[in-house]
């Protein structure tokens, strides 16, 4: 009873705070900028594994999450229309799955995910300001390598770069009349079409289709 009357105590008191805080105010030709660390969450779904244009019944494959620090900027068109782009890159690893779990790690590499919205923003004179946004997607593997098992000399990993839609949701919260905090989530559409060579040809495509979790501070410039 002690801890939900002082969590009571504590919300309240937040939310006077935030009542209190002056507001940023959005206007025509802001920049806004944001740090975020983000996390990538991949919802991926994968094809079957093919081996020399043979597939592999069962197989699939799979890319795991990562975190990552993010930089974007945002511009107002109007107090209530944005366009951001949003910087990151990011590292995963490319595992097999299904039948062929048991080769566990068989790649790795990085990626350059620049994402365009255009961005409505609710209530731009607000202390607290919720939006949402839509936009495209462009994806660049890079520095991709073959791992595990295999492994070989003269093996390649090439993982074919992908445009996509994308979708997002946030709220920026005042901290005082020059900094705020935001919340952010994304949903990023990328395909990784990958290809194995290592004597063999080895072919998968990937629907990584991350769920983008941020969180950061900003301010309007």
């Amino acid at each position: 009873m002690k801890l939900i009357k002082n969590t009571t105590v504590l919300c309240a008191a937040l939310g006077l705070t935030v009542i209190a805080t002056p507001s940023l105010s959005y206007e025509t030709g802001d920049l806004i900028v944001r740090g975020r660390i983000i996390s990538v969450d991949p919802q991926d779904d994968s094809s079957s594994v093919s081996i020399n244009g043979a597939s592999v019944a069962g197989s699939g494959a799979s890319v795991d999450s990562d975190i990552m620090p993010e930089l974007d900027f945002t511009y107002m068109l109007d107090p209530h229309w944005g366009l951001e782009l949003i910087l990151a890159y990011t590292e995963h690893k490319v595992d097999a799955g299904g039948s062929l779990g048991g080769l566990n790690q068989i790649g790795d590499t990085k990626v350059l995910p620049p994402t365009l919205t255009l961005q409505y923003h609710f209530a731009p004179t607000s202390n607290i300001r919720p939006y949402v946004g839509a936009g495209i997607n462009y994806t660049h593997f890079f520095d991709s390598t073959v791992k595990g098992a295999l492994d070989a000399p003269g093996a390649d990993l090439e993982i074919d770069d992908s445009w996509g839609l994308a979708a997002q949701a946030g709220v920026d919260i005042d901290l005082n009349d020059t900094w705020f905090v935001n919340f952010d989530v994304k949903y990023i559409d990328i395909e990784a079409d990958a290809h194995i060579k290592n004597g063999a040809n080895i072919k998968v495509d990937i629907d990584i289709d991350p769920i983008v979790w941020g969180i950061g501070i900003g301010r309007t410039f």
